[in-house]
């Protein structure tokens, strides 16, 4: 990516996820440079169509395996999925992606998504622009 932009494609797909997303509150999580939203449950099925709408691949813990290397790092520099868990991304942008981490929470009513970019292709001034788009500040 030679530009400090995000692709307008990426921008467009991140404005309809945020349009569509089910709950209000997006906030910088710094331990894993990313967005967090927090939800129920109860609307993880509208959670997860809003999330597919910016990062339609998803890998789960028994299909990491095919997900690009950057994507295998991620998750585990992250923690591994657990069973429930779920990685989105979006396609390949270079050689960077963008990413979601859907983990549910141990309580089994809470559920929490992250957002974030990965990838040599990215760097803070793309993060700046993401928490822009969210509406998030530092």
């Amino acid at each position: 990516m030679a530009t400090d932009e995000l692709s307008p494609d990426l921008v467009e797909a991140f404005r309809k996820l945020k349009a569509a997303w089910p709950t209000r509150g997006w906030s910088w999580d710094g331990r894993f440079t990313c967005l967090a939203s927090s939800f129920d449950s109860e609307v993880a099925d509208r959670a997860r169509a809003a999330a597919q709408l910016a990062l339609p691949q998803e890998w789960t813990s028994s299909k990491l395996q095919s997900a690009p290397s950057v994507l295998r790092e991620l998750a585990q520099h992250t923690g591994g999925l657990r069973s429930g868990q779920s990685l989105f991304a979006s396609a390949p942008i270079g050689r960077s992606h963008a990413y979601g981490l859907w983990w549910p929470w141990n309580d089994s009513t809470s559920i929490s998504l992250r957002i974030g970019l990965i990838g040599p292709d990215f760097s803070e001034r793309h993060n700046s622009r993401l928490r822009d788009l969210f509406g998030v500040t530092l």
